[in-house]
């Protein structure tokens, strides 16, 4: 079956590849669609309460197609936002609505190069109100406050590392441990460190448990408060309550250490620097595996400069970079900063009055019409 599915699409990929295949293979997916129960439901549904509008918030899932094209055969505007900074140039947009909603001009700019069908009166700019939170100081603790509900050190400063998911990082388990003994070793020559550790929200497994069980004089888990709602990865989203935690932990913690990972516009946020793992571990989980990778992902041009993170290149810096990180900690906000500009327009406080502003044009334009 498997071996089928591989042969089929490299078919597609072999008469398919270009303007008007794509466009083909647009319309058979359509026509499809249409044959499904769940395409007459979504349909019946939507003419049962004639919505103004119908947003997804997100692009890529094969179970909106329905009851987007539905919404459209009944002439109901239809918007998508694009909801990561890495998104299109990684995945391709299986959804093709009226609107589009993104973060920025250069999100506009990502859009247009993959999909030149879609026109400027398409697409509105309005940030993403995933970094609001950060800006509202009535979701902030006071510092006692948190360490108090999180059993922290109040005396101690700490540092933050950032999970990644399997695929992204299958070697993040050596990466914390390899954090944790640099902040070992600085508390026995004087410091007072603690490593907060905040996993992907949507990596459930055990493979940190040894790394947290060996060093939980150092290591203090603060879990993301996300709701599954399914089995599988994209059914987990976040709370209102998460939003408030990680806002905290950005906020009482003094830098962000991970795997390339958007956290660097989290910290940035609060004046915080962030440090990029930059080498492999001499025993990778996956032989053909290379943080290298991952930098290479297009979305990375984005970075104005790389003076945007501090870099880590190898085990044995980690711990100058966590002393520089505390000591010089403005070194690379200002460039973090300016790469936050390019990819999420500001004030980012005010994404979400975008988004309703847009939503407002969209539907009295189409009662107006």
């Amino acid at each position: 079956k498997n071996a089928f599915k591989s042969l089929f699409v490299d078919f597609l990929v072999a008469t398919k590849s270009h303007s008007k295949g794509l466009k083909k293979v647009i319309e058979q997916i359509k026509k499809q669609e249409r044959q499904t129960a769940k395409y007459t439901l979504c349909k019946k549904q939507l003419e049962a309460h004639g919505p103004a509008l119908v947003i997804c918030t997100n692009q890529r899932p094969t179970q909106a197609i329905a009851p987007i094209l539905a919404a459209q055969d009944l002439g109901i505007p239809t918007a998508i936002f694009i909801f990561s900074w890495d998104n299109l140039p990684k995945a391709t947009m299986v959804l093709e609505t009226d609107y589009y909603f993104v973060w920025s001009d250069y999100m506009k700019t990502e859009l247009q190069r993959y999909y030149p069908r879609i026109k400027d009166t398409q697409i509105f700019v309005t940030g993403t109100p995933q970094f609001e939170p950060h800006f509202d100081d009535t979701s902030i603790e006071s510092r006692a406050a948190f360490c108090k509900k999180h059993r922290l050190d109040v005396a101690k400063k700490y540092i933050c590392f950032s999970g990644d998911d399997v695929t992204t990082s299958p070697d993040d388990p050596q990466y914390l441990e390899d954090t944790a003994k640099a902040i070992r070793a600085l508390n026995e020559s004087g410091q007072n460190l603690g490593l907060i550790f905040r996993r992907c929200p949507v990596d459930f497994s055990d493979r940190y448990d040894a790394t947290i069980h060996r060093y939980a004089d150092i290591i203090k888990p603060i879990a993301p408060a996300w709701k599954p709602l399914g089995e599988v990865w994209n059914q987990v989203f976040p709370t209102r309550e998460d939003m408030a935690l990680l806002a905290n932990t950005a906020r009482h913690s003094e830098l962000v250490i991970n795997l390339g990972s958007s956290m660097v516009f989290d910290f940035v946020a609060h004046q915080k620097p962030c440090a990029f793992i930059h080498y492999d571990v001499s025993d990778k989980k996956q032989p053909d595996w290379s943080v290298e990778k991952i930098y290479q992902y297009v979305h990375f041009r984005s970075m104005p400069t790389k003076e945007a993170v501090l870099w880590i290149n190898q085990p044995s810096e980690i711990g100058e970079i966590i002393k520089q990180a505390i000591s010089l900690p403005k070194t690379t906000v200002g460039e973090a900063e300016n790469w936050f500009k390019v990819i999420n327009l500001l004030p980012p406080e005010k994404s979400s009055e975008r988004i309703w502003e847009a939503i407002q044009k969209i539907t009295s334009c189409t009662s107006d019409s």
